[in-house]
């Protein structure tokens, strides 16, 4: 073949013809993994902002210890020291635990947020209150340190059901919901727009889901004199129980707080369980039983 004076032999139209393939070939395949590192990325950065494909926690527990309210005589000297006891312990055991002292009411909407955040399909998800509770109407809601109450109304305006946690729970897929409410006070807002305390109303358990209160609905607990009130020290106990699901710890704790104040406090168990909950990870196990 003759181009010109140039002559090009077959062998080296061959020769050329099988290197511009070559090139062709890798930039194509470069092409195509930065086509695909872009997606990847894409990908990965749905999870993050949606959380649907993140991996999630197989145990997290919102803790809440309010104890300074502004119209109270004095600040409940139990709460935050039962926060804190309690969440040390479900650290141990394998619990993503967020944790507020004294919320107002945007701080408890933001925690619960966080909670739901971290709720995937195969989560074990946990409530724990300590401070005033009321109820209003058939719900019981969590009372924050700032809330203003001067009728019925404003329970509803300024605290956070009980139930809608739960329900954020439900809607988020967890697989189990649990909930220990410490809430059964005397509240300082009783004289404003009833005659007296009536406790918290019945706790309504959505599906596989299991709840502890401290009393009984409609009754009143006062505080103890120790540094935690008698249900998060017999829940502690209760919990160091080798190899102990949820419903026997709940279930422990309820038989032992109504023997320590003879009768007078008798907590509330509520489950609609359709499994054994353990509440330690398999992890928090292994570790225990090295260190023992």
């Amino acid at each position: 073949m003759t181009f010109g004076q140039f002559r090009v032999s077959p062998r080296s139209v061959t020769l050329a013809a099988v290197l511009v393939g070559m090139v062709s070939l890798a930039i194509g395949a470069h092409a195509a993994l930065n086509k695909r590192s872009l997606e990847v990325a894409k990908a990965l950065t749905v999870a993050d902002t949606t959380g649907n494909i993140a991996v999630k926690p197989s145990r997290v527990a919102l803790v809440i210890g309010n104890a300074h309210y502004p119209d109270a005589n004095r600040p409940l000297k139990q709460s935050i020291n039962d926060a804190r006891a309690l969440t040390t312990t479900l650290r141990r055991d394998g619990f993503d635990v967020i944790m507020v002292e004294d919320a107002n009411k945007d701080d408890m909407r933001r925690a619960v947020r966080r909670l739901e955040s971290k709720i995937g399909p195969d989560t074990t998800a946990l409530l724990f209150f300590s401070g005033f509770g009321i109820q209003s109407g058939r719900e019981s809601y969590m009372i924050p340190v700032d809330a203003r109450i001067w009728k019925e109304a404003d329970v509803r305006r300024d605290g956070l059901s009980i139930e809608t946690v739960l329900g954020a729970m439900k809607e988020r897929a967890a697989k189990v919901k649990l909930a220990v409410i410490d809430a059964s006070r005397r509240n300082p807002y009783e004289r404003r727009f009833r005659s007296y305390s009536h406790g918290l109303a019945p706790i309504n358990a959505p599906d596989n889901a299991l709840i502890l209160s401290s009393a009984t609905p409609g009754q009143v607990v006062d505080e103890s004199g120790g540094q935690s009130s008698l249900l998060v020290a017999e829940l502690l106990k209760s919990l160091d129980m080798p190899n102990a699901d949820a419903e026997t710890v709940f279930s422990k704790t309820q038989v032992a707080v109504s023997r320590a104040s003879e009768g007078e406090q008798v907590p509330t168990v509520s489950s609609s369980l359709v499994q054994d909950v353990p509440l330690r990870s398999d992890a928090a196990t292994a570790s225990r039983k090295a260190g023992s």
